[in-house]
């Protein structure tokens, strides 16, 4: 395989991987519509504030989720709507 392809897979590969974890695909999921604040996506998952900024991270560095300060909040916005056709067609094979 040629290396260019190789590294693209390989970039590609690691951004599945951020989202290969079911708090993260909620995370995306619930940034489809509209910004959240971490304390809005942590009372959404279910899991305490440290948890749910340490996903959110994984996300940002995947490219997945940009922020924005206001005050103390970090908000949270999906930079890539279009991942979430890819947890629509894994949907499908699931069924």
């Amino acid at each position: 395989m040629k290396q260019d392809l190789k590294e693209r897979y390989a970039a590609q590969a690691s951004v599945i991987k951020a989202m290969a974890h079911p708090t993260r695909l909620l995370i995306l999921n619930s940034l489809k519509k509209k910004e959240a604040c971490v304390c809005e996506l942590t009372a959404q998952a279910g899991d305490d504030i440290s948890t749910v900024s340490k996903h959110l991270l994984v996300l940002k560095t995947a490219g997945l989720v940009a922020s924005r300060r206001e005050g103390n909040w970090l908000y949270y916005r999906l930079t890539c709507p279009c991942v979430l056709d890819f947890t629509r067609c894994i949907a499908g094979v699931i069924q």
